[in-house]
């Protein structure tokens, strides 16, 4: 018998802080996945989780787990595999360390992800980003924090760990203005600005009259924004931007909206999609795939390409009232 304790704690501090080396957001994410797994393990076997012995961690139980992920708590499947990758981690590390379960963690390590439905991706129109910053009136410091907070996110596309992070360092205005970050796999990137948002952001810089370490954009109390804070605020504003645009309330809005909004507006401007890739820090160009996908306008000429020469550009048009009903249906 051995007990998943000290493996776990090895785990985290030999496999992912010490070898891999891997970022706080991984940290934080693989350790919520355990205290989950190991709250369920001590529901259904009565253990506390320092007593809990690999064995029990069979594949029956991690299944149940992850069904109680969907169906108990409401996740998606996209959450679900990513709880999954996490456990497959664990149990890889396990196996080099204890051949004596090799039966156990195999049967884990064969549990399959599964399948999602790929959505098109959301993002704001123009009309739609210039009510959400138009929602923002300004009159307070948080109203003015805010603007130039997503603004910036828009213009840059940056991820909302890459926002929380920065500090007023991190932006450099004049000649060959940008902002640098620290993204996914630790990859440092400067990202240019445009002037617009350079004036925003010039105006912001005195206001907040920070040292260069500071977090850029603080709560009131000086310390960095937090992931659900940053979300709060653009959901504040959102339902203040919603009255002006009702397009607004048809879609499902993030921090990664604007993200997504960055991507299509490099897009729609006729950027390849390997300079996207490079602009939102893509390990990979199928990453931005996606963008291709819910952009009508290149579907559309792809299709007005495809027609004769002599035909005439435009939708088809049922000429009988007849064949329009058919066309219909």
């Amino acid at each position: 018998m051995s007990l998943l304790a000290p493996s776990l704690q090895a785990y985290f501090t030999d496999r992912l802080l010490t070898q891999r080396q891997a970022s706080q957001n991984t940290i934080a994410a693989y350790r919520h996945t355990f205290k989950l797994l190991l709250r369920f393990a001590t529901d259904r076997t009565g253990k506390q989780p320092s007593e809990l012995d690999i064995a029990q961690l069979d594949a029956p139980l991690i299944a149940s787990f992850l069904d109680h992920l969907e169906h108990a708590r409401g996740n998606t499947i996209q959450t679900r595999n990513n709880r999954l990758a996490a456990i497959h981690s664990l149990f890889a590390y396990l196996a080099l360390d204890h051949p004596e379960h090799a039966d156990t963690i195999q049967r884990v390590l064969a549990i399959p992800h599964k399948r999602t439905t790929k959505n098109l991706l959301t993002y704001l129109t123009e009309p739609e980003v210039n009510a959400l910053l138009a929602a923002c009136d300004q009159t307070t410091w948080t109203d003015r924090r805010d603007p130039a907070m997503l603004a910036l996110t828009i213009q840059t596309g940056l991820r909302i760990s890459e926002l929380t992070a920065l500090t007023c360092q991190d932006i450099t205005l004049g000649t060959g203005a940008n902002v640098h970050t620290i993204g996914k796999g630790r990859k440092a990137r400067r990202t240019p600005l445009t002037p617009p948002i350079r004036t925003i952001l010039t105006t912001w810089l005195k206001e907040r009259a920070g040292n260069p370490s500071d977090p850029l954009f603080p709560t009131s109390t000086g310390t960095p924004l937090s992931r659900d804070a940053i979300e709060h605020r653009l959901a504040h504003h959102l339902a203040v931007a919603t009255s002006n645009c009702p397009s607004l309330a048809v879609k499902h809005i993030t921090m990664h909206t604007l993200r997504h909004t960055a991507a299509m507006r490099l897009l729609l401007a006729g950027n390849d999609i390997t300079v996207i890739a490079l602009w939102l820090g893509h390990e990979q160009t199928t990453t931005t795939q996606i963008y291709l996908h819910a952009d009508m306008t290149h579907k559309q000429q792809a299709i007005d390409r495809t027609r004769p020469i002599a035909a005439k550009p435009g939708r088809y048009r049922p000429t009988d009232t007849l064949l329009a009903f058919l066309e219909a249906l």
